[in-house]
């Protein structure tokens, strides 16, 4: 299956996506976003991928909105509205997706590219990458999640500080601050990044996706509501064929190889 400027590559059970925009630096507009969309949806629901990649094409992971398509003035609160719903709705299904994701910042990630990047569950950033937030710089506010991502990564105080202030990140402070999760090199990116992929696609992909959600909803909870979800979680757990495969492996001493059931 095609996407509209999404490239899309299945490999070793990772589905990798590419944002090639038809704009300067992947910026996004209607076609990209909802060719991320269902890109994004199609992978999810295919039992044979285990792990999502979301990437830019070229010397860019993404540049937010396309700047040039707007007037500048309140004529344009309709069609941002629309825009942001649209990611909005790709933000969610990265965010709840039932297995690991991992934002693979290869380049400039601005604005909506800001956000996308933190929406991985792993945030690799390629040591040539620049992660501004952007929105300041042309009087808007965030969408695509960073408001809530941010404080949530970094502290209130430091997300302020990042957002107000709105200074570029370099990818050794990115990973500092917890907005990325490991800086590469450049040249050792692309590699680091499938090393990575495989061997969370390697992984008990069910439980992976139990934990990503009690993770979340852990911030909505109190300790016991937390720890009854946990034990109901774990419960669950052993239906699974991969809890099976683990089991045995551990007491023959080897490697288990999950198949993601």
């Amino acid at each position: 299956m095609t996407y509209e400027n999404v490239a899309v590559r299945r490999e070793n059970g990772v589905a990798y996506l590419t944002m090639e925009g038809a704009n300067a630096l992947n910026a996004l507009d209607d076609a990209t976003t909802d060719g991320l969309m269902a890109a994004v949806t199609d992978a999810v629901e295919d039992d044979n991928v285990r792990c999502l990649v979301l990437t830019g094409a070229g010397d860019a992971f993404g540049a937010g909105a396309d700047l040039a398509r707007f007037d500048g003035d309140a004529s344009d609160a309709p069609e941002l509205r629309r825009l942001a719903s649209a990611l909005h709705d790709v933000v969610l299904q990265l965010h709840q997706a039932p297995k690991p994701v991992v934002t693979a910042v290869n380049g400039v990630a601005a604005g909506a590219g800001f956000s996308l990047a933190l929406v991985g569950d792993v945030v690799l950033v390629s040591e040539d990458a620049a992660l501004s937030y952007a929105y300041p710089r042309v009087g808007l506010t965030g969408d695509g999640g960073s408001t809530f991502f941010l404080p949530r990564l970094v502290g209130l105080r430091t997300a302020k500080e990042i957002a107000l202030l709105d200074g570029d990140l370099t990818p050794e402070e990115a990973v500092d601050l917890n907005v990325a999760t490991e800086a590469v090199p450049a040249d050792d990116f692309d590699d680091r990044v499938t090393e990575l992929a495989e061997r969370l696609a390697d992984g008990p992909t069910k439980a992976f996706g139990a934990t990503k959600r009690l993770m979340t909803e852990s911030f909505e909870r109190s300790l016991p509501e937390q720890l009854a979800a946990e034990t109901e979680a774990m419960a669950d757990a052993t239906h699974t064929e991969d809890y099976a495969r683990g089991h045995a492996a551990f007491f023959e001493k080897s490697d288990p190889d999950f198949v993601g059931k």
